[in-house]
């Protein structure tokens, strides 16, 4: 490795096409299952070989030492006791906090991307038993892609890629803190389900990708208005645009519907921004190509992460 290596990967965005609660576990954690989908929206993360390991973002209220990305850096290095570094350079485009696994992803990329630089070679269960040590939407960002996702989110199997294309996705601004342990401590035990409308959804993508909006599902969409104080009134917005099947992704406050077409797409989207001044963008699934990916791991997870 020389020390003019340079490394610049994308860092997707995903969305949540289900997200179902089965329980709480004894150890006060929480099993779930859902279908996760990358789309094309991105964060771009350039690593250069350094001595030490550091972090630059073009968003400075980013570059603090909890910034995923730095800790899966550290992580990564400790793990394979390397004592090379790297220069972190972030730019952001993904919002923050919004449901949507940017830092996740962010995290995911920096080991993907330190895996070349370092030319450590290894192969994805190990990164994803790293990955699943920094959060829980990691081990899947590692890959993206159509997946059903379990556990506490270090079970990921592949799936056939979901036949959805265009999606708006509206993201509301947000500075509640603890935003996903709120949401969690809203749900009842009446919340707690078995899966079976994710493992429907994801029967029917393995038969031929076929993903209809009606099987979308997110435990946490009921309690959004509690925690979010301005949802209804933007899901209303979106809605009277002819928006159908809005879905909160992750923990939210983000929300998508399909668009059935990419003109009708762009028409939602430019009125959410310019009538309504909202964050909103036009998207199209994502997936890495020639994608072929199996999961074993069953590594421990630090924490609850439905970014």
């Amino acid at each position: 490795m020389s020390a003019s290596s340079r490394i610049e990967i994308e860092a997707h965005a995903k969305v949540n096409l289900t997200l179902e609660i089965l329980g709480k576990r004894d150890d006060g954690y929480h099993d779930i299952v859902s279908i996760m989908q990358t789309i094309d929206l991105h964060d771009t993360v350039s690593l250069s070989a350094s001595d030490d390991i550091t972090l630059i973002c073009d968003d400075p209220g980013l570059d603090g030492e909890n910034n995923l990305a730095l800790v899966a850096a550290r992580r990564l290095q400790k793990a394979v006791g390397v004592s090379a570094g790297a220069e972190i350079r972030l730019e952001k485009r993904i919002p923050v906090s919004a449901g949507l696994g940017g830092g996740s992803s962010d995290a995911a990329t920096v080991l993907n991307g330190l895996n070349r630089l370092w030319d450590l070679k290894l192969p994805l269960p190990e990164l994803e038993a790293i990955a699943a040590e920094v959060g829980s939407d990691v081990p899947y960002l590692l890959s993206g892609g159509t997946a059903l996702v379990q556990g506490r989110g270090e079970h990921v199997v592949p799936l056939a890629h979901a036949n959805v294309d265009w999606m708006v996705v509206v993201s509301p601004e947000t500075d509640l803190e603890d935003k996903t342990a709120r949401l969690y401590s809203e749900l009842s035990q009446s919340d707690h389900t078995r899966g079976v409308l994710t493992h429907k959804l994801a029967g029917r993508i393995r038969g031929g990708g076929d993903a209809p909006a009606q099987f979308f599902f997110n435990a946490f969409e009921p309690y959004a208005n509690q925690v979010f104080p301005d949802y209804a009134q933007i899901r209303d917005t979106f809605h009277n645009l002819g928006a159908m099947g809005i879905l909160m992704s992750g923990a939210g406050p983000s929300m998508f519907a399909l668009a059935p077409s990419r003109e009708i797409g762009v028409a939602w989207q430019l009125m959410l921004e310019m009538q309504h001044g909202l964050r909103a963008y036009l998207v199209k699934r994502w997936d890495p190509p020639g994608q072929v990916r199996k999961s074993t791991n069953r590594a421990h997870i630090s924490r609850d992460t439905a970014t």
